[in-house]
Order: structure tokens, then C-alpha cells, then sequence
């Protein structure tokens, strides 16, 4: 856990009044913005708040306030459902005066998923006839050790859901009566329950036949690996790990003011909503005293997750777990020595609960530095001399908890410039069950009877980019050889060839690593001494396409993770890749809706959305617990600078074969 010290400094920072205009909502401002809004609109029991944030500033308002102008007004956007008359509204309330400014209706919207629901909602299917006949023919009779998981509904055709009504649907698992057992080793294959959360009642119970469920133990915690039929292989735990510690004796390279972080030539400022989580805006890099900025604001704009199984149970598994539940919201209390290491420093969050009152989250962000290896090295092999310089990165991530799964968001800043996002992908996969002996064919098998269906995760992280200002332009580079000619005589020359992204009918593109394709974001107006623009490239990492045939209901909803760039000219209404309100919509809305205006991209204030996926085809190794599998990308300056920008990382202490901190033992191998 973080020292006394620690948690002294962590309450400095993170508990001051709001110093910055960015800065998220504090906890007395949302009890004010909902007690405001609750009492000009005489708000009743039926409405239900499922989102208090910052309706941040305009981009107007930020840069006349950077130069030491107007502080902008500080407003919260809310977001309530009416479950009586089934209508969502959105309210701008001013915090400097405590009023109103505005109160619609979106038409059609659904809200998503809110955690004062689930309770309920469990307890009602317990109690519905039908599910509990179909738990008997399965013969389970003990309706207490039921776990009921819900998921949001999706969206499955017109006429297959009422419009206007909120549904969740239901995804059964059994404990065995162990404290702390790992119910979802026991999935009720073939049952789905569809529940109306406005009436509060059971619609619809679809039992596809009874499958027996696993009787095995998939327990992961140390306390439970003694019990029967679990990890036969396991002798216990580990001894012969020692003791590792990251020691700055120093402190820490950066500084923290307010939400406001410099490190070495970094500077950005750290800000969250309850959808997001961690948003960073304002990034940029002090070029020799010279602030330039490279992102305005970067965040998880969507996250997507299709499953590849036909069987019923398994087809109705499309969720958005933004938009149809909140990243920010679901988000983990991190923990010293566990999520993570060194000298780490904390932020907490706050959103707010259904009552609009404060739903604080402690250590919500964790903020530290990493050694990464080598940064750069020569050795000058007829002198002998050596220059070797270490790798540092300061790490900034939180991680959400959906249910099954775990999601970690990890966002890496570079000394030579380079920005890294990563997503850490663990938990306990989402199950299934088959007649003992069986192979399914879409899926894989982890343990006697218990399969995980293909699925696929798709990240969209939206980069509001500002490279060197706020006009900028697109290309798309592709490497390809030349043929064979008077200038090729050997045939062995290549080019990176680049292609504008003039319009955003154009800059719909799909990753092509054979080409090794990347996007460059350009500054027209700005050179370096070279003459060229300077600029930043998005590099993919490990990519897939989406598998889903166009015809998939789920496919409507999140056309964005049929592309994997995506260009658009800046909104401040264009927020979210697949549409502000995902929960049951028919499709069309976000990305799809945004390019239809095929705005020029020349010279424009420019997005780009990026989409990649990670295929899941699980491996008996994902069992009981998933190892953590990693997707992401960088952003690399590409001309920003006029050389290597890390040639001024100073040689580290102890740079020798035969460093004092080694024991002795460890400093080389006997033969």
C-alpha cells in the first residue's frame, strides 16, 4: 500500500480546489450540478442520473485563456433518464452560478447500463418461473448459488425490441458454495433471460436445451488450489522469487501541479470523464524553451467486443463496454506494488451515482516512471569507445473491471518523443458449456466441458491532433518496390510513397503491414531546417480486420471498427466513434454519420480515429485466469524535430560490466 508520505502528497494534489479550466468535476460540484438541475425541473423518482462531467471549454475559450485571458465558464453536462416516461435529457448546468443554461430531450436515446440495477435485476430473474424451470431440467435446484450476469442488450433487427424501453439481457453461472469461487468456470449454457428494466419484469426466457454444467474447480486464488479436481499440476506457489524494487532515491523526475504534469520535455494535463476514464489533453513538448503542442486530447472513444459463436447464447454478446457501460465508471482503486510499481503517484476520480450524488474512486490513475532498456548506443569498434544511453518512459494508466474481463489502459511517453498507447487485456474470459467429449467449432476448449467462444476486441482512440497548431494535414505512406529499369538496373529499390487524405470520403483506410503502411500528420506552415513540414506518424501495432458479416445487426452500431483510420475535420459535438447514446441504437450513428459530410481535410483542425482489434481464439493456457495479452500503436515524430531528441539523455550512474548494486554472484556466469 502507498506510504503515509505518499498518500499526504496524493491529497495535496489531487483534493485542491479546481485550478484549471480542464480539470475534472470535484465531488462538491456534482452534488451542486444535480441538486440544481433536480430542483429547477422538479425531477422526480423516475429520473435516474447516469452522467455528471465537465462540458469542457471550447478550444476558443482555451487558447485565450492559455494566453492569460478570460478563464472560461465552468459547466457540467448531465445526462438523466426518465424510466416513467422513458426519455433521456441532457441538462448544461453553471457551476459559477449555479442555474440551468439548457434541458432537452435526445430523441431515441437509451442510457446505458447503471450499477443500482444489477441487484434487482438479479433478484428478479431468480424469482421468474420460467428460468427457474429451466435451472431444474439442467438439475439445479439451489437457485442461491446463481450468479445472473448482465449484458446489454445489443440491437438485433427492427421488431426484435421494443423502441423506447430499456432491456438487459441475462447470462447464467453457478457457484459451487466456496467462498470466493470462480463462478463463471460454471457457465448455464444455452439459457438467456431478456429483462424489461423499466416494468421490471422477465419478457422473454430462451432455453436451448439443457447442457450439464462444468463440476470442476477453475479457481485462481491460492487460498482455493487445494480443492479437489483443481490445477491437478500445481504443486503451489513459487519460492524462489526474490524481492524486486524500483528505488528512486531522489524522487521522481516529474512534477505535478494541480492536473498539470511535466516531465523532462513533456507537458500535458490529466483529466477523466465517467465514459472515458483517463483523457489527456494539452500534449506537447518543450523544444529548447519553445512549448509545442502535438495532441489536444487524446482518450478511448469506444471499445467494442463481438463474439464469433452462432449458438444463441453466445450471438447475443456485442457490447460496447463505453458507451453501453462507462470505462471511467468502472474503473479499479489501484494498489502499490500490485498494478503498480516504483514511485508511483496517484489521482483520484469521481463520477456519480443514479441519486446524483458523488461516487468518489481513490487512486484511479497511477502515474510513474519506467526503465525501458536502451534509448540509443554506438560503440566505436576501432577506438573502443562506448555511448549507451538508458531508455526512461513515465507510464500513466488505470484499469477497468466489465464484468468477466479486465481491461488495462496504458498510455507511455518517450524521451526521443514517442507516444505509446497499450491496452492490457485479462480476466476471466466469458464461457461456455458442451456435452463432455464435444469440440466446438467456434470456440476453443479450456478445461472438461467448458469452452471459450471466438471473440474480438476493437479499441477507437480518438486523437484530436495539433502538431505544431491547430491546421493540419493527413498522408498516407506506402512502401513498394521499383521495377526493374534503366534507373533500377538490379531491381532492388524501394520509396515510401505518400498520398494526401484530401477529403474524409478518403480517409476511411485499413492497416497494410506488407506496405508497412502508416498516417503522417503534417503542419504545412511549419518547416524544419531541412525545409519539410514537420509532423507526427500513427505506426499500427498487431492489427485484425473485424470478422462479422456486413449484414450483422451488431456491425450497424460499430461501423467504426470496419476501418481502421479514420479522418474527420474537428466537432465539438463528434465525440464518440460509434454515436453518444450506442445502447440499442439501430446504427449509422458516430464515424458513419460524421464522414457523410466529407469535409475538406487540407489544412484542417483534424482527428484521427484509430481502431484496432485484438482476436481472441483462447488457449487451454487462458485458464482459469487469462495472461495478459497487449494491442496498441505509437505516435512518432517524423521531421518534428531537427535530430535525435533523446542525444541529451546524460550517461546513467554506474555504467559498467560490474555495476556496485549486483551481488556478486549475479554479475556473471561460471564455466
Amino acid at each position: 500500500m502507498p506510504s503515509p508520505a505518499r498518500e499526504a502528497v496524493h491529497e495535496a494534489v489531487v483534493r485542491e480546489p479546481a485550478l484549471h479550466p480542464l480539470d475534472p468535476l470535484s465531488a462538491d460540484e456534482i452534488a451542486a450540478a444535480s441538486a440544481v438541475l433536480t430542483a429547477e425541473h422538479d425531477l422526480g423518482p423516475s429520473h435516474r442520473f447516469f452522467s455528471i462531467s465537465l462540458l469542457e471549454p471550447s478550444k476558443e475559450a482555451m487558447l485565450t485563456f492559455a494566453a492569460g485571458g478570460e478563464v472560461p465558464a465552468r459547466e457540467a453536462l448531465v445526462a438523466t433518464y426518465d424510466r416513467a416516461a422513458h426519455t433521456v435529457n441532457e441538462g448544461i448546468v453553471s457551476l459559477d452560478d449555479r442555474s440551468v443554461r439548457s434541458w432537452r430531450e435526445i430523441e431515441g436515446a437509451v442510457p446505458p447500463m447503471m450499477f443500482d440495477e444489477i441487484a434487482p435485476f438479479e433478484d428478479l430473474v431468480r424469482s421468474d418461473p420460467a428460468w427457474q424451470t429451466a435451472m431444474r431440467a439442467r438439475g439445479i435446484s439451489d437457485f442461491s448459488l446463481a450468479v445472473i450476469e448482465p449484458w446489454a442488450a445489443g440491437y438485433f433487427g427492427p421488431g426484435a425490441e421494443r423502441p423506447r424501453r430499456r432491456f438487459l439481457r441475462g447470462v447464467t453461472y453457478l457457484r459451487s458454495g466456496v467462498e470466493g469461487d470462480n463462478y463463471y468456470a460454471r457457465p448455464v449454457e444455452n439459457l438467456l433471460v431478456v429483462v424489461d428494466m423499466d416494468d421490471m419484469c422477465v419478457i422473454d426466457v430462451q432455453d436451448h436445451g439443457p447442457v450439464v454444467p462444468f463440476d470442476g474447480s477453475g479457481n485462481y486464488a491460492p487460498e482455493l488450489f487445494g480443492e479437489p479436481g483443481n490445477h491437478p499440476r500445481l504443486q503451489g506457489l513459487r519460492t524462489d522469487l526474490t524481492p524486486l524494487e524500483i528505488v528512486q532515491r531522489d524522487g521522481p523526475s516529474f512534477t505535478i501541479s494541480g492536473r498539470e504534469i511535466t516531465w523532462q520535455k513533456w507537458r500535458f494535463h490529466v483529466g477523466w470523464t465517467p465514459r472515458e476514464g483517463l483523457v489527456l489533453h494539452q500534449i506537447a513538448y518543450d523544444d529548447g524553451g519553445r512549448v509545442r503542442p502535438i495532441i489536444y486530447r487524446a482518450s478511448i472513444s469506444e471499445l467494442f467486443i463481438p463474439y464469433g459463436d452462432p449458438r444463441p447464447l453466445h450471438a447475443a454478446k456485442n457490447v460496447f463496454d463505453e458507451g453501453d457501460g462507462g470505462l471511467g465508471l468502472l474503473s479499479n482503486s489501484l494498489t502499490l506494488g500490485c498494478d503498480c510499481l516504483g514511485e508511483v503517484r496517484y489521482f483520484d476520480a469521481v463520477a456519480s451515482d443514479q441519486d446524483g450524488q458523488p461516487l468518489e474512486i481513490p487512486n484511479a490513475i497511477c502515474m510513474h516512471e519506467e526503465d525501458y532498456g536502451i534509448g540509443w548506443k554506438h560503440t566505436d569498434f576501432r577506438s573502443g569507445n562506448v555511448e549507451v544511453r538508458r531508455s526512461r518512459r513515465l507510464v500513466l494508466s488505470f484499469i477497468v473491471t466489465v464484468g468477466n474481463y479486465e481491461y488495462g489502459v496504458f498510455w507511455y511517453f518517450y524521451q526521443d518523443g514517442t507516444i505509446q498507447f497499450e491496452a492490457k487485456l485479462t480476466g476471466i474470459l466469458s464461457l461456455g458449456g458442451v456435452q463432455d467429449g464435444t469440440s466446438p467449432e467456434h470456440g476453443t476448449l479450456v478445461a472438461p466441458g467448458v469452452y471459450a467462444p471466438n471473440h474480438q476486441h476493437f479499441f477507437n482512440v480518438r486523437l484530436d491532433m495539433s502538431v505544431d497548431g491547430p491546421l493540419n494535414s493527413v498522408y498516407e505512406i506506402n512502401c513498394h518496390g521499383q521495377p526493374v529499369s534503366a534507373a533500377n538496373p538490379v531491381g532492388n529499390a524501394w520509396v515510401a510513397e505518400e498520398s494526401l487524405l484530401a477529403r474524409e470520403s478518403q480517409a476511411q483506410r485499413m492497416v497494410d503491414p506488407l506496405a508497412g503502411r502508416y498516417w503522417k500528420v503534417v503542419n504545412p506552415a511549419v518547416t524544419n531546417t531541412l525545409g519539410l513540414p514537420v509532423g507526427y506518424k500513427l505506426v499500427p501495432g498487431e492489427n485484425v480486420a473485424l470478422f462479422h458479416d456486413e449484414s450483422a445487426p451488431a456491425v450497424g452500431r460499430a461501423v467504426f471498427a470496419t476501418h481502421h483510420l479514420w479522418v474527420t475535420v474537428y466537432h465539438p459535438e463528434e465525440r464518440f466513434a460509434a454515436g453518444e447514446y450506442p445502447a440499442q441504437h439501430p446504427g449509422g450513428a458516430g464515424l458513419p454519420s460524421y464522414v457523410a459530410q466529407d469535409r475538406s481535410l487540407e489544412n484542417a483542425d483534424v482527428v484521427l480515429w484509430y481502431t484496432f482489434g485484438s482476436n481472441h481464439v483462447a488457449r487451454p493456457e487462458d485458464w482459469p485466469v487469462m495472461p495478459v495479452q497487449y494491442a496498441g500503436f505509437q505516435l512518432k515524430p517524423v521531421g518534428f524535430f531537427d535530430a535525435n531528441p533523446a542525444i541529451d539523455v546524460p550517461r546513467a550512474d554506474g555504467c559498467s560490466s560490474e555495476p556496485e548494486h549486483c551481488h556478486e554472484a549475479g554479475t556473471r556466469s561460471e564455466t
